[in-house]
This record gives C-alpha cells, sequence and structure tokens, in this order.
C-alpha cells in the first residue's frame, strides 16, 4: 500500500510537472506579447496624427505663446506649431490650458499628441516625458517692481538701491508663483542653498497674471523664465526682471514618454528649421524687434486689449441681421479685408466685406461707404444669398459653410458642386469631406466640363481655403476673446 500511494504521487508530481511545462511557455508568451504591444504602441501617436490628419496640442494663452493681434493668431508657440504641421502635411488643433498639470495629464490621456507650453526639461520630468530638443534656452529670474516715481530718479545706483539682487536677501520674503511649475522646486532648493526660509506660494493664477499682480503692487514678488519676464517688462516697464535665480535651463515640447517617432520627427524638423532665416524672422518678432511693442500696447491685442479691431461694434450690429455668432462674422471679414475698410480688390471688390460694384449700387452706397453701412450691405448680402441656399440642407453649422463658400465663389458655382457630390456618391447637403471636394475639382476640366455643371470653371481651391480660414480663425476667435 505504501509503494501503491508513493507511486501515485509521484505520478501526480509528473502530471503537474508536465502541466506546468504546457502552461510556462504559454504565460511567458503572454508576456512576450504584452511587451511587443507596449513597444509597439510607441509609435501609435505619429500614425495616429498622420491618420486622422490633425496635430492635437496644448499651449497656453499668453504674450509669447498664443493670442490674437488684429484679427490674426499669433504667438512663437503658436507660430513654431504652424512651421511643424505645415512640414507634416496635417492640420493643427489647439487646446488652451494654462494649467501645467492639467496638460500633462492631457497628454497621458490621449487627449493631445503634444504638449508645448515650454516645459522646463528637468531629470526627473525626463523620466516621464518625451522631451524634444530645446526651443529656447532660458533662467529663472525674480520678478519686482522698480520704486514708485522710478522714472524721476537721477541715477541708475539709485533704482538699484531698492532692487532685491542677492539671493540670500530673500530669507524671508514672500514670492508668489504659479502652481504646478518648476519655479517652487527652484526656490526650494534656494531656501536650502541660503539656509533660511524663503515663503513660497503657490497661485491659481499664471505666469503673466502674476507678473502684472507685481506690476500693480497686489504682490512684491513672483517667479518667470526670462525670455517670459522680458517680453512682459514691454507691456510693463515699472517692473525689473534682472535677478537670476537659476543656471541657464532648457525649455521644449514634450509627448508621452517613449513616443519617440513623433519626438524624433519633431527634432530632425527643428534641426533644418533653426538654421532658416524663416526661424531668425520669427525668434526676432518675438524677442528681439523693437516694433512688438506696438503688439503690446495695441487694444487690439487679444491678451491685454481684449478687442479685434476697430469696427467690433458694427461687426456686433451687422451679425444680427443673418443671425451670426459676431465672431464668425468678424473672421469673414478679416478673411476679405483684414479689416481694412478702404482697401480694393483687382476685381473691383472694396471695403471690409470686398463687396462688388453691383452689390454697393444695390445697397444705393459706391466707394464713399462708411465701414457700418459696408458691413450691413455685406450683412444683407449674406441674407440674400442665404434665402437662396436649396432648402434640403437643413443643418445650421452646414448651412454656415455653404453661405461662406457661396459669398466667395458665387451660388452657382456651388449649385454645381453639390450636382457633383450626388453624381460621385457624396451627400450634397453636406460640405466637410463631400462637396468641398467636389469645388476643388471645378478648376478641373474634366470636372467643368461635366454635363451637371452649368458655370464652368472656378478656382475651387480659393474656395476650399476660404470656409476652412475663417472657420478655423473663428475657433481661435471663440477661444481667445470675450463675447
Amino acid at each position: 500500500m505504501k509503494f501503491m500511494r508513493n507511486q501515485t504521487i509521484i505520478s501526480i508530481v509528473i502530471i503537474l510537472a508536465i502541466i506546468y511545462s504546457c502552461n510556462a511557455p504559454v504565460a511567458e508568451h503572454e508576456k512576450n506579447v504584452n511587451q511587443t504591444v507596449k513597444v509597439e504602441s510607441t509609435h501609435a501617436v505619429l500614425d495616429s496624427i498622420l491618420s486622422r490628419g490633425v496635430l492635437r496640442a496644448a499651449t497656453d494663452y499668453g504674450s509669447l505663446s498664443y493670442l490674437i493681434y488684429r484679427g490674426e493668431p499669433i504667438g512663437y508657440q503658436y507660430e513654431l506649431l504652424k512651421e511643424f504641421t505645415k512640414q507634416l502635411g496635417v492640420e493643427l488643433q489647439l487646446v488652451i490650458e494654462s494649467n501645467m498639470q492639467n496638460g500633462i495629464d492631457m497628454l497621458d490621456s490621449n487627449k493631445i499628441d503634444l504638449l508645448a507650453m515650454g516645459l522646463t526639461v528637468t531629470s526627473e520630468r525626463s523620466t516621464k516625458l518625451a522631451f524634444t530638443l530645446p526651443i529656447l534656452t532660458t533662467r529663472q529670474v525674480l520678478v519686482q517692481k522698480k520704486p514708485d516715481g522710478y522714472q524721476k530718479m537721477e541715477t541708475a545706483d539709485e533704482i538699484e538701491s531698492h532692487m532685491l539682487r542677492n539671493p540670500l536677501d530673500l530669507a524671508n520674503v514672500e514670492v508668489y508663483v504659479q502652481e504646478g511649475t518648476i519655479f517652487e522646486d527652484r526656490l526650494a532648493t534656494l531656501s536650502n542653498e541660503i539656509a533660511d526660509t524663503i515663503t513660497v506660494i503657490a497661485d491659481d493664477r499664471d505666469v503673466e497674471d502674476l507678473i502684472y499682480a507685481v506690476s500693480i503692487g497686489e504682490i512684491d514678488y513672483t517667479v518667470a523664465d526670462e525670455h517670459i519676464a522680458i517680453v512682459n517688462r514691454r507691456y510693463y516697464p515699472n517692473i525689473d526682471v534682472k535677478t537670476p535665480i537659476s543656471f541657464p535651463q532648457k525649455i521644449a515640447w514634450a509627448a508621452q514618454f517613449g513616443q519617440m517617432d513623433l519626438v524624433d520627427t519633431l527634432n530632425s524638423w527643428m534641426e533644418k528649421f533653426n538654421g532658416t532665416l524663416n526661424a531668425r524672422l520669427l525668434y526676432n518678432k518675438y524677442f528681439k524687434n523693437i516694433r512688438s511693442r506696438k503688439i503690446v500696447n495695441s487694444q487690439y491685442n487679444s491678451y491685454t486689449g481684449g478687442h479685434l479691431s476697430p469696427y467690433d461694434n458694427e461687426i456686433k450690429e451687422a451679425a444680427k441681421i443673418i443671425d451670426w455668432d459676431w465672431l464668425l462674422l468678424a473672421s469673414l471679414v478679416y478673411q476679405e479685408s483684414e479689416f481694412k475698410p478702404n482697401v480694393r480688390s483687382w476685381v473691383g471688390a472694396f471695403g471690409l466685406m470686398q463687396l462688388m460694384p453691383n452689390v454697393l449700387e444695390e445697397s444705393g452706397l459706391d466707394t464713399n461707404a462708411t465701414p457700418q453701412q459696408q458691413l450691413i450691405a455685406g450683412a444683407k448680402h449674406l441674407r440674400y444669398i442665404r434665402r437662396q441656399l436649396p432648402e434640403e440642407i437643413v443643418d445650421t453649422v452646414e448651412q454656415k459653410k455653404f453661405l461662406m463658400a457661396s459669398y466667395n465663389c458665387g451660388l452657382g458655382h456651388v449649385l454645381d458642386a453639390r450636382r457633383l457630390a450626388t453624381k460621385y456618391g457624396k451627400d450634397p447637403n453636406i460640405w466637410t469631406n463631400n462637396v468641398d471636394s467636389c469645388v476643388l475639382h471645378l478648376s478641373e476640366k474634366k470636372y467643368y466640363h461635366d454635363p451637371v455643371v452649368y458655370n464652368g470653371y472656378v478656382r475651387g481651391n480659393e474656395t476650399f481655403m476660404f470656409v476652412q480660414d475663417i472657420l478655423e480663425r473663428y475657433n481661435n476667435y471663440k477661444e481667445l476673446i470675450k463675447h
């Protein structure tokens, strides 16, 4: 019995060993598959960008990153992103986010592809994010207010006597910084280095708002990257930004950790772009050109002025005629004239909305029409065209696209494009990815000679871009202009 029992135990052990030997490779295989999937996923972001034709990037709203000036989106980060997406052959979808941690969370949750907020590169962050080559090198500086009446002080030394220059003097001083930024860590390190307490107050306002708070005397000190501080000194000449509190540091964009295909593509583009005249002009535009003060001081700067044009009120009134958001009409006006009321085109179109002579005449106007008269006439002309659009176009967003296209090239050509859409199995009542592609074809002989086309050739690309540009600018306006 003992022998039988031992034999039974041996048999069980053998069976278990066989089972384990069969399962082990499977488990190991599953482990390898999971690792393979993880490695392959590091290429997914660039593939997704190219597949969808859109780069989703987050940046902050500010004097250097992104703002509206006289109706046009500008900003160093914004223009760099536009240059990159142009090279990549995709559109830019911009998300505005001032909180650094929120931006990182969006990146981690795949809501965006790229964080273009000018992050300081650190060893700790490099374990969590994939950084590009630096777009800038900068230092952290203390922002403080010059003494009242500094303009009348006779010597620079007199001003200097009021300024904090030695880091040791930060002992027991309150310094406000934007929460979630590297500035908190730097001040903690500096506090340790001077062996005294620096009271750091994390604030939910962004860096430029805190600089403004210093300029009006609401707070005494904040910290900013030097390149941002210098630009803001143009806004607020009573601030001082000459006291560094760090060594030079790299500022870069970031992708998800491991997304090296996207980072390598960006780095390759940066290396080439940085050697171009366009790159130097762009840098000088924001950091060196004295004429940038004109932007800073303009009321048509969305960051400090809050206006699009001298005609905002008139555009708002005209927009009521066609029941549009005034910012959409403003985007159309900018597309036509860049808010210039006396501009003429080579075909005779005139004014803010580039009205043709016959439209002006029907409104009882000529080239002496005031901006208000021009805008009212243009809005009424849009209303006239809308009444002629086919009733089948019931979606109000799509209807606006058809209306803008008709305003640009004429209703007849848009109706031709609808007939082509029907013929080639597209939806004639949807502009995007349907009728818009047929408008593009109307500059090709094969299509403008088609029997369903009654009005012949038209520069379809111009109309296609007209609608696309207006809508893209409108989305920018909605992000940045309070209305």
